[in-house]
């Protein structure tokens, strides 16, 4: 009995600690041509790689973590939820199971990042993004977006060495791209692996972004997980999302996320 309670204790500490979170004198440093983010992105790049290269041990650490859970994930869940969606994507409509897209990683390399095809085909998957009532996602796709299970898949991607378990979302290279030209250091968020989930999904940033107030909060977020990623939080945002992915499928709850207004109407879309 005394050992049950060592996973308990675990999961109490891990829905009590307080995650980072934006402040509003913050939010109010957002202006609509440029951000300015000097509070929490150094200019310089330099100061973040010598932080990166001083926690070697932690990313060894995170990397032993991220192969010995995307096996189990792999072999305990996959194993039988990729027949079972297999199944149901191909009556739902015409074409494969798995929707591989190039993704920017990290240094800004390319991947393909695999998730569960969640649209019809299209020739615009891999240049525009999903959009709320977009026509080309199925009625099976809405289910797998609203849960995150399209993402699944992308276990397969952590094992391949390719993303972590926790993470910046991988972006697009046409969103990454637009969004360098927007948000000054935009491409700091490539420093780390991106992950299955974030620190700004748990918050409640996931889907397409609706609007510049959405965009610019996500980055900050990352870039706060950047700054503060420790073994801990990692832990805490991994259960959080476990959490609220059981939510919103057994209690179709969905965290609100917060919207600016008239920040920048004509605003493109990215997707997470």
């Amino acid at each position: 009995m005394e050992g049950l309670w060592k996973p308990i204790a675990l999961l109490i500490l891990c829905f009590t600690t307080t995650l980072p979170s934006v402040k509003t004198n913050e939010r109010l440093m957002i202006t609509t041509n440029q951000i300015e983010l000097n509070s929490f992105v150094e200019v310089d790049e330099m100061p973040f790689r010598s932080y990166i290269d001083n926690k070697t041990s932690f990313f060894l650490l995170k990397r032993i973590s991220d192969i010995i859970l995307s096996l189990l994930v792999i072999i305990f869940l996959l194993s039988w939820v990729v027949p079972l969606m297999a199944i149901l994507i191909k009556l739902n409509s015409r074409g494969p199971v798995f929707f591989i897209q190039r993704r920017v990683g990290r240094g800004l390399r390319s991947f393909g990042c695999i998730k569960f095809r969640t649209m019809i085909l299209n020739c615009e998957a891999d240049k525009r993004s999903a959009c709320n009532n977009d026509q080309r996602v199925t009625s099976m796709g809405k289910f797998l977006r609203k849960t995150s299970l399209d993402e699944l898949p992308q276990f397969i991607n952590v094992l391949l060495g390719d993303m972590s378990i926790v993470g910046p979302r991988p972006h697009m290279y046409a969103d990454c791209n637009r969004f360098s030209e927007y948000i000054q250091d935009y491409k700091f968020r490539s420093l780390v692996k991106p992950g299955i989930t974030g620190l700004a999904q748990v918050k409640g940033f996931r889907g397409p972004a609706e609007d510049s107030y959405n965009i610019i909060t996500r980055f900050y977020y990352d870039s706060v997980y950047i700054q503060k990623m420790n073994f801990h939080l990692d832990i805490n945002i991994l259960f959080n999302t476990i959490f609220q992915v059981f939510t919103i499928i057994f209690f179709k709850h969905i965290t609100k996320k917060g919207k600016a207004k008239n920040i920048n109407s004509d605003s493109s879309k990215i997707a997470a």
